[in-house]
């Protein structure tokens, strides 16, 4: 039985901080995007707090800007955001002595029963590909990043 979330990890030899700095800038979600659909951030400059709202282009067959808010934020330890959806993109960060544990979940849980089955259904495989293209991306992002 599926608890509705689709969760992935890496290990990213670079501090939380540099992870964190990737993932609270919207313009570089286009970087590290493993689904493809990410085309740019509408409005440059934002750095992410709890509360934020953030506007993405996106494009999946045609072009759409999906409106993102901030609903959970601990720096440089966990961020979330979620559309109009009740569904969320959770990214948490556990600090080790050589890097960063990154676990990137895609949660429906908070949907009503019949929303979470048919947006899994349809979606869920897609998604967990997605998510781990994102984080070998998140990786060589925050690896080049702590690098230079």
């Amino acid at each position: 039985m599926t608890d509705y979330k689709e969760s992935a990890q890496i290990t990213i030899n670079a501090p939380a901080s540099a992870v964190f700095a990737i993932l609270r800038d919207p313009a570089q979600h286009v970087r590290i995007d493993g689904s493809g659909t990410v085309v740019a951030q509408v409005q440059e400059g934002t750095q992410l707090e709890l509360g934020s709202k953030f506007g993405m282009k996106m494009r999946n067959g045609v072009p759409y800007t999906m409106t993102n808010r901030v609903v959970e934020f601990e720096q440089d330890q966990l961020i979330a955001w979620r559309h109009m959806g009740a569904h969320r993109w959770r990214y948490e960060l556990e600090p080790t002595d050589t890097g960063t544990i990154v676990t990137e979940t895609w949660d429906l849980s908070r949907h009503n029963p019949v929303a979470k089955r048919a947006l899994y259904l349809a979606f869920g495989r897609r998604t967990r590909k997605a998510i781990e293209a994102t984080l070998v991306k998140l990786k060589a992002a925050a690896e080049a990043d702590a690098a230079s």
